[in-house]
């Protein structure tokens, strides 16, 4: 089946995340999050799947406490994605 790559996600980096346990998703998840952070990146995508929504529920809740992140949100036109917008570096 063919799958149309969309060029909003393609341009931005990825992390994804299937297969992880949701306890040991975060360490992954933050450190793609300060590298990022560190590079001067706006904005970063968590690919982490629909299913139960287990490890969305799980990097969404730890997502609100994180200080580099400023904003994230869903993906429209994929809710398998998270989009996360990083706070500026000084």
């Amino acid at each position: 089946m063919y799958k149309p790559i969309d060029p909003f996600l393609i341009n931005l980096p990825q992390l994804d995340v299937h297969g992880f346990y949701s306890d040991d998703v975060m360490t992954v998840v933050n450190e793609f999050i300060y590298d990022n952070y560190r590079m001067r990146k706006r904005k970063i995508v968590v690919v982490h799947g629909k299913g139960q929504g287990i490890l969305k529920r799980k990097i969404h809740y730890e997502l609100r406490r994180n200080k580099y992140v400023s904003r994230y949100y869903l993906y429209n036109f994929n809710l398998g994605c998270t989009i996360i917008e990083l706070k500026e570096r000084e």
